[in-house]
């Protein structure tokens, strides 16, 4: 009985800490600082630093309030065995075991092709409904990024100039320039296949 007790513990003790790193490397990964996120779940910055670390309990009220600190649905930081085996954590992906990030406010999608968020590339794979855009503001990202159109067809604007692209059509964009996408297609998914220079989450 004592056996299985530690066991038990031990689990739950694995699972906070890759929990707590999950909110670290997105945390980083956006440029939130620990002080803003525990301003904002009214929290210590110690308590903060304890949960990335592993050290203190993570109440789903908690983890829940994390999330929308950092944008993600509580389903972000969920794992199941089956999912991923222990060996191939930080080195592979499968395609049933991605995380997710889903914009509700504009329909866009983006999953996570790479094993972890602070490596130096990171990949992801962002679908555009039809119709929908990145928003009315031109969007900045740190570091470097370039892409390629999977499918579909996508509005790419870089600064002053425009570009319609097609599948297969790849592009690159430097990390100041601010640039604007929209799906024009009035029934079909726009799918960009993303690489990123950290930090350009």
């Amino acid at each position: 009985m004592l056996q299985s007790t530690n066991s038990v513990f031990t689990d739950m003790d694995k699972n906070k800490a890759r929990i707590g790193l999950q909110i670290r490397d997105l945390r980083k990964a956006k440029g939130i600082t620990l002080s803003a996120i525990a301003e904002k779940i009214s929290r210590s910055v110690g308590y903060v630093s304890q949960v990335e670390r592993g050290v203190s309990s993570l109440p789903i009220s908690v983890l829940q309030a994390i999330s929308e600190v950092l944008g993600v649905q509580i389903t972000w930081f969920f794992h199941t065995e089956n999912q991923q085996k222990i060996d191939e954590i930080n080195y592979v992906v499968r395609h049933d075991s991605r995380r997710t990030l889903d914009f509700s406010d504009t329909g866009i999608r983006e999953e996570l092709l790479s094993p972890w968020l602070n490596g130096d590339l990171i990949m992801i794979l962002t679908t555009f409904p039809p119709g929908v855009e990145t928003g009315k503001e031109p969007r900045i990202r740190k570091g470097q990024e370039a892409g390629v159109l999977q499918s579909g067809e996508l509005e790419l604007t870089i600064g002053d100039k425009s570009f319609t692209l097609g599948k297969g059509d790849s592009f690159s964009i430097v990390g100041d320039e601010p640039h604007f996408m929209k799906n024009s297609s009035p029934d079909k998914d726009a799918v960009v296949l993303w690489v990123m220079g950290s930090p350009g989450y």
